[in-house]
C-alpha cells in the first residue's frame, strides 16, 4: 500500500523532475562525475595522458610526510589568511558603521566601495600588477620615488611578494564584507540603542555591549566565508606571480596551497598528486570551518 502511494506520488510530480532533469544532468556531468573520478585517481599515478596506475595511500603519504613544498605552501597560506581575515573585517565592519550613520550621499559611497566585488579579479589583478611594477614603472613606486624614497621590485622580492598580493586582497574584499555587516546593523532594533541612550551608555558602550553581539552571526558568516576564499587564492596568486620559471613567485615566496595543486596538476601534469592535493585541502578547509562555527557562533537574543 505504501509502495503504491509512493509511485502514485511520483506520478503526480513528473513534469516536475522533468523540469528539475537538465538542472541534474549538469550538475552529475560537470560537478559529481569530476569529484568521483578525482577521488580514484588521487589513490593512482596519472599525468592525463597514460591510463592511472593504481598506488594506494602513497600519494597522500609523499605529500604529509615527505613534501617539504606542499608545508611551504600551507604555511604561506595560513600567512594570507591571517594578514588578510582580522584587518579586512575590521575595516569592513568600520566602513559599514560608518555609512549606516545619518550622512549624504550614503548610496554613492556603498556603489563606490562595492564595484571591486562586482569587479572580475583578473581585472583588478592585473591593474594590481601594474601598480606593483617594479623600479619607476609601477604607480605605487612612481609616489614613493616622489616622496624621496627608493622603488621597491614588489612581484620580484621575496619579501614583498606576498605582502603585496594581501595588500591588495584587503582591498577588494572591503566592498563585500561592508555590505554583509550593513545588512547585519540594519537587523538591530533601535530600540536597543535607545534603551541603552536612556540608561546613560557611550558610543563605546553601545559598540561593545550591543553591535557586536547582535553582529555574531553576520561575523561569524563573514569569517567562515573569508576563510574558505583564503585557503581557495588562486587567481591572483597565478595572474601576479606566474613567470616562465613557474606560479608562486621567486623562491615560491607566494606559493599557496591551490596554486601548488594548479602547477603540480597543469604544469607538471601530475593529476592523481593533485588530485590529493585537492582532497586534502578539502579536509583543511572543512576542519578550519568546524571550529570556526564552534568558537564564533554564539546564541543572539534581543
Amino acid at each position: 500500500m505504501r509502495k503504491q502511494s509512493f509511485i502514485a506520488q511520483l506520478n503526480r510530480q513528473k513534469w516536475s523532475f522533468l523540469f528539475i532533469a537538465p538542472a541534474v544532468i549538469l550538475f552529475a556531468v560537470f560537478v559529481l562525475g569530476p569529484l568521483v573520478a578525482s577521488f580514484y585517481w588521487s589513490f593512482t599515478e596519472y599525468n592525463g595522458i597514460h591510463a592511472p596506475r593504481w598506488v594506494g595511500l602513497a600519494n597522500y603519504s609523499n605529500i604529509l610526510f615527505h613534501d617539504q613544498r606542499f608545508w611551504h605552501s600551507i604555511r604561506n597560506t595560513v600567512f594570507y589568511t591571517v594578514c588578510v581575515i582580522p584587518p579586512g573585517v575590521i575595516l569592513a565592519l568600520l566602513l559599514a558603521i560608518a555609512i549606516d550613520q545619518k550622512i549624504r550621499f550614503k548610496s554613492f559611497f556603498r556603489i563606490i566601495y562595492f564595484i571591486p566585488a562586482v569587479t572580475s579579479v583578473i581585472a583588478l589583478s592585473v591593474i594590481w600588477k601594474w601598480m606593483f611594477a617594479g623600479e619607476k614603472y609601477g604607480l605605487i613606486n612612481h609616489f614613493l620615488l616622489a616622496a624621496g624614497f627608493k622603488p621597491v621590485d614588489w612581484l620580484m622580492s621575496p619579501t614583498y611578494t606576498l605582502p603585496a598580493i594581501i595588500i591588495m586582497s584587503i582591498w577588494a574584499g572591503l566592498g563585500y564584507n561592508m555590505i554583509l555587516f550593513l545588512a547585519g546593523l540594519q537587523t538591530i532594533p533601535t530600540t536597543v540603542y535607545e534603551a541603552a541612550d536612556i540608561d546613560g551608555a557611550n558610543l563605546w558602550d553601545k559598540f561593545r555591549y550591543i553591535t557586536l553581539p547582535l553582529l555574531k552571526p553576520t561575523m561569524v558568516f563573514v569569517v567562515v566565508m573569508g576563510v574558505i576564499a583564503s585557503f581557495q587564492v588562486f587567481e591572483r596568486i597565478y595572474i601576479m606571480t606566474e613567470s616562465e620559471f613557474g606560479i608562486g613567485g621567486v623562491l615560491d615566496s607566494a606559493l599557496t596551497v591551490v596554486a601548488y595543486l594548479y602547477d603540480m596538476g597543469f604544469r607538471r601534469f601530475q593529476m592523481g598528486y593533485a588530485s590529493a592535493l585537492g582532497y586534502i585541502v578539502f579536509a583543511v578547509v572543512f576542519l578550519i570551518t568546524l571550529i570556526n562555527i564552534k568558537f564564533i557562533k554564539t546564541k543572539v537574543e534581543y
